[in-house]
């Protein structure tokens, strides 16, 4: 059975509803090792100093960004602690919004929400909410160390949450040279219209996405199983070993009218959180000599 990435809670209001956090993909996709063809010895590859071409071992290794071109500012391992959300196991429920307001190039990775023990009925209660409301989501959650923007969108008896992408993370689409106007501005016939139509109609059928299969990965592992049947395979020389580095019963009525009586008049904008006090500079790191 698959392991839960975590175990927190999602809320909305003041409701709180145990969940884990269980991945929503599976990946297929086919990984290649490097050889080099003189003696199929597996490539490696380094981290070396640009200057002085030696390797740099990971104790040495610091992160940098590239603010202009050749100039860096080094971030330490405190800037990172201090930066990083302070939430790591709760799915936090800000809005709902209309279910086909978001742009699907928004949608970057799913992920499934599973009930804890003994919260089905909280759970229940969410989905069939969205369900008749025709609404989703916008929560913010963590995911292995970075905070996502996500909807949390139902389908069928689940409760899916999604990744989004932020709106600068887009290409907007104004950027583009694309065809602005009506279709008579490119003389596209009513004659035209119709009988793209009826072909998309002649076409029309139900999704079913088991018929949809990876044709290449499958072709490819054809190759592979008949290259092995043959013989065709090769064996590197050893390769040395790299350095390793129970809930109570919740009265979900009363939680309700809570939330609901704490929502301030229309149009008052939330109180903004308290910034965190910047984490405390690092000391310099002195040089080796020469």
């Amino acid at each position: 059975m698959a392991r839960a990435i975590w175990s927190g809670t999602l809320s909305f209001g003041l409701l709180q509803i145990p969940v884990k956090l269980m991945a929503g993909e599976r990946r297929t996709d086919l990984h290649f090792r490097m050889l080099d063809s003189r003696d199929n010895a597996p490539i490696r590859y380094e981290r070396v100093n640009s200057e002085t071409g030696e390797e740099v071992p990971w104790k040495d290794v610091v992160r940098a960004f590239e603010y202009r071109k050749g100039s860096y500012v080094v971030i330490e391992e405190e800037d990172l602690r201090a930066a990083a959300p302070q939430s790591h196991e709760s799915v936090d429920v800000e809005a709902f919004v209309d279910a086909g307001a978001i742009s699907p190039r928004q949608y970057e990775k799913p992920y499934v929400l599973v009930p804890g023990t003994k919260a089905q009925k909280g759970y229940v209660l969410l989905r069939e909410t969205l369900v008749k409301a025709g609404k989703i989501g916008i929560a913010r959650v963590v995911v292995r160390t970075r905070e996502y923007l996500a909807a949390v969108i139902p389908e069928g008896d689940a409760l899916v949450l999604v990744l989004l992408r932020y709106a600068q993370e887009l290409v907007d689409l104004d950027e583009l040279e694309l065809p602005h106007g009506p279709a008579a501005d490119y003389r596209v016939s009513r004659k035209e219209l119709d009988m793209a139509r009826q072909l998309v109609d002649s076409m029309a059928g139900k999704w079913d996405p088991a018929e949809y299969r990876d044709e290449f990965r499958s072709r490819l592992h054809e190759v592979i199983d008949q290259r092995m049947r043959s013989g065709k395979t090769v064996t590197p020389p050893p390769e040395e070993e790299a350095a390793e580095e129970a809930t109570n019963v919740v009265d979900f009525m009363k939680l309700l009218k809570k939330s609901l009586e704490s929502k301030r008049p229309h149009g008052e904008r939330p109180a903004k959180k308290k910034a965190r006090p910047a984490a405390k500079k690092a000391a310099p790191r002195r040089r080796r000599p020469a």
